[in-house]
């Protein structure tokens, strides 16, 4: 009774929390449409480009990790959070995303059992890492697997949530 009690009152908490972080989202201009291929062009006009972070990542490790999370979405990720989570606070906060057309998160927080990011180190190498990993994305015919934390998302949705996380990593990067 008690765990009980004190799963609706998180759950309770995280819905506020994520109410009110709707309207703390941004709300500028986006790099491109926010859509498989928006995303592919942004990443085309980066090509050759020298790239710097703000802060956090570099450009290839973000590049890296967006290129994970594609991938996962295919093959499976690593690690998921509880199935409670990914039943309700998780589709919550995706919903909000959705909604607002922007996402934020933290933005030097790795995929939870992922792969290190240092593989390709190179930026060009990364960043055709990421593109093939769009790509294989938008022919997928197959079933996706469970986000981590968003539980179960259909290809529209999965699409959707990759390229918000795209532009949400891409709003530290600069071209030099």
């Amino acid at each position: 009774m008690r765990r009980r009690t004190l799963l609706k009152g998180a759950a309770l908490g995280g819905a506020a929390a994520l109410g009110a972080g709707y309207w703390a989202l941004p709300v500028g201009p986006r790099p491109a449409a926010v859509s498989l291929e928006g995303a592919r062009q942004v990443l085309a006009d980066l090509q050759g480009k020298t790239l710097q972070n703000i802060r956090g990542w570099s450009p290839s490790e973000v590049f890296n990790h967006c290129a994970q999370s594609i991938d996962y979405s295919i093959d499976g990720y690593p690690e998921l959070k509880p199935a409670w989570f990914r039943h309700s606070l998780g589709p919550a906060a995706f919903a909000v995303f959705s909604a607002r057309g922007a996402m934020r998160h933290p933005l030097d927080e790795a995929i939870p059992g992922a792969a290190a990011l240092t593989e390709p180190a190179d930026q060009a190498l990364a960043l055709q890492r990421l593109q093939v990993a769009f790509e294989r994305f938008a022919e997928h015919q197959g079933v996706l697997q469970p986000h981590f934390a968003y539980g179960a998302l259909d290809h529209g949705e999965y699409a959707e949530a990759h390229v918000l996380h795209l532009y949400n990593h891409l709003s530290l990067i600069r071209i030099a």
